[in-house]
């Protein structure tokens, strides 16, 4: 059998709502929360969306840098390049996988790199200038640690990261990070961000606090985007 046809029958059989389970660090400790295909594709849809405002389209190229363990964000993020045809290639956000980041950075002259990590920066900067490395790509999504260590090379990064289960993403204006206001509820607690899930998720979630450092913000972004944003301190 042809795997064409091994993945037409796949495609045929029943498939449990269940996508993935998230253990998520709060300021009390580990939270388990269930995530369902039909909220995945939800989130892929948002995570598109975001994608598109910087600019990415079909026949462009990306890097992404992901953990295993960051799937139930990482899967978002690549679903949203498939659905804009955007062709890519992934390495270990961990610093030991710099090597493979500086590979595809290389032969793939990625239009955007995504998720980079303070891990990989601090790998990189051993072997390469990170400043030359990075300021001719024109998407940089990186992570809160991240951004000071790009912008003080004169790299115009945005902020990627997982903010508790949800996906928060800047966008070109770089005035905070942008959340899913439809499936998540941000508020701050004494300097601490707090989530709470809103009423299509599956998994309830009353508010939490994260142990996040950060502040909410809310009114239009320059982006014409009423959704809250973000402003997550590890990133100044």
């Amino acid at each position: 059998m042809a795997r064409a046809d091994t993945l037409a029958r796949a495609r045929t059989l029943d498939r449990p709502e269940l996508a993935y389970l998230l253990r998520i660090p709060t300021a009390d400790g580990m939270r388990d929360l269930e995530l369902t295909w039909a909220e995945l594709a939800r989130d892929t849809e948002w995570a598109t969306a975001r994608l598109r405002e910087h600019g990415l389209a079909a026949g462009q190229r990306a890097l992404l840098t992901a953990s295993g363990f960051e799937g139930f964000w990482g899967h978002a993020v690549i679903g949203a390049l498939r659905t804009l045809k955007v062709p890519y290639g992934i390495a270990e956000a961990m610093g030991w996988d710099h090597r493979r980041t500086a590979v595809f950075h290389r032969e793939l002259t990625p239009h955007a790199v995504i998720g980079l990590s303070a891990e990989t920066l601090e790998g990189l900067a051993g072997t390469a200038d990170i400043g030359e490395m990075f300021r001719s790509t024109p998407v940089v999504l990186a992570r809160p640690a991240a951004i000071p260590l790009l912008r003080g090379v004169g790299v115009t990064a945005s902020v990627i990261s997982a903010v508790g289960p949800a996906l928060a993403l800047e966008c070109p204006e770089r005035s905070g990070a942008h959340v899913n206001a439809a499936e998540w509820r941000f508020g701050e607690r004494d300097g601490q961000l707090t989530v709470a899930a809103g009423e299509g998720r599956t998994s309830p979630l009353p508010e939490t606090p994260l142990g996040i450092t950060g502040r909410v913000v809310v009114g239009r972004c320059g982006c014409g985007s009423d959704t809250p944003r973000v402003l997550l301190a590890e990133a100044n």
